[in-house]
């Protein structure tokens, strides 16, 4: 079945039933085939980053944020931390009791014992005593809107050594590009999100720039790529960030005059940069 469908040899069938990736009678349709083609291209970048990783250190820790249903953490649990065993661990943080419930539930069944997930806000996360105070990586995977933020605030407030992130509905810089719109016409800029449509899109583009130039303040070295082919989703940016601990004095100011030139000073507490 593993070779006929794709499926790497020694992955669990019963995760991939489990994920609704195959039907309960080990079968597979077109739009799972697609989904294992996701899940497998996803996993093509974050491999590396587990494999340097494992060179410093075997114990792995990884903290997934706004974990949902945490399907990304079983298919990395499976891929690759039920091979070191050890100390190598992924914890999945979610605030919907519900779905932490079935995860923990889930775990236990596929006797995935290097899996934990916690019931609590990324607020509550940073000064969680159940989490390693060392961080291999965070990932947030389809974090709608602020929750990436949320994500980029509990990866620098643990000094992560890598950060994987596929943003998802950024909303909120959009609302208040909206806002001051009367203000910003003035500018030629502003043509840029003068229509609704625009508006929409050009907040999510800049939302982006702006985490990334953040994340390079803070001393990471940030590649941007494509999740998924545009025929999947419009929601496709994948954000990769390794610290590399160099000086981000220029980031910071790019980031700051940027926020000046768009009108939106009011959203500098939450692209916060360190002080130099």
């Amino acid at each position: 079945m593993e070779e006929k469908h794709g499926i790497r040899p020694g992955q669990s069938l019963e995760l991939l039933k489990e994920l609704h990736i195959l039907t309960r009678d080990g079968r597979m349709n077109q739009d799972s085939r697609r989904k294992l083609k996701q899940v497998y291209h996803l996993y093509r970048f974050i491999e590396p980053l587990l494999l340097e990783r494992q060179q410093a250190s075997p114990d792995i820790q990884l903290v997934d944020v706004g974990a949902g249903k945490s399907y990304l953490g079983f298919i990395l649990h499976d891929l690759f931390f039920k091979a070191l065993g050890g100390g190598a661990h992924i914890y999945g943080i979610e605030t919907r009791h519900e779905l932490v419930e079935k995860s923990r539930a889930l775990a236990q069944r596929l006797a995935f014992t290097g899996m934990s997930f916690l019931d609590k806000t990324v607020a509550d996360a940073l000064t969680a005593t159940e989490l390693p105070a060392r961080i291999d990586m965070v990932t947030a995977l389809h974090a709608c809107d602020t929750a990436t933020d949320d994500a980029i605030r509990f990866a620098l407030g643990r000094q992560a050594e890598c950060i994987v992130l596929a943003p998802c509905c950024q909303a909120e810089l959009a609302a208040i590009l909206r806002k001051n719109k009367g203000k910003a016409l003035a500018n030629p800029l502003a043509e840029l999100w003068r229509h609704p449509l625009h508006t929409r899109e050009f907040g999510s583009q800049v939302t982006n720039v702006l985490r990334c130039l953040q994340l390079e303040a803070h001393g990471y070295q940030v590649n941007v790529t494509e999740l998924v082919g545009w025929e999947h989703s419009l929601k496709n940016e994948l954000i990769i960030a390794r610290r590399h601990n160099q000086p981000g004095r220029h980031h910071a100011a790019r980031l700051d005059e940027l926020l000046r030139l768009l009108g939106l000073e009011e959203m500098r507490q939450r692209f916060f940069t360190p002080a130099f």
